[in-house]
């Protein structure tokens, strides 16, 4: 019998990780990637953190409407949702405060 922390209840740890992947997939559709926002930051940080945002809140929308007819697993979907939210966002913030902070060649022109 397999080890579960949430009383054999199948199917949670699944719901978490495509609410996980869906939340990078809708921010990595409006953005570029931290590495990008790091090397170009002083050209793109502030615009790259405007479409971070919006992804962010395209994915929030869209797990939402995926909850309203999947009620059994909406906990780990908003669950791998927000953990993977709040992973995108540090990353891309890093990004663009180390870039800021230590320019360094660019692959734009400022």
């Amino acid at each position: 019998m397999p080890f579960a922390l949430n009383g054999n209840d199948y199917g949670q740890g699944i719901a978490f990780v495509i609410g996980a992947a869906s939340m990078a997939e809708f921010v990595a559709k409006a953005c570029s990637s931290p590495q990008t926002v790091e090397i170009n930051a002083k050209k793109r940080a502030p615009t790259m953190m405007k479409w971070v945002v919006i992804g962010l809140l395209e994915g929030a929308l869209l797990i939402g409407v995926t909850i309203f007819f999947d009620k059994k697993y909406s906990v780990p979907m908003i669950a791998g949702a927000a953990v993977e939210g709040i992973i995108t966002y540090a990353e891309y913030a890093h990004g663009r405060n180390s870039g800021l902070s230590q320019p360094g060649p660019t692959t734009e022109e400022a």
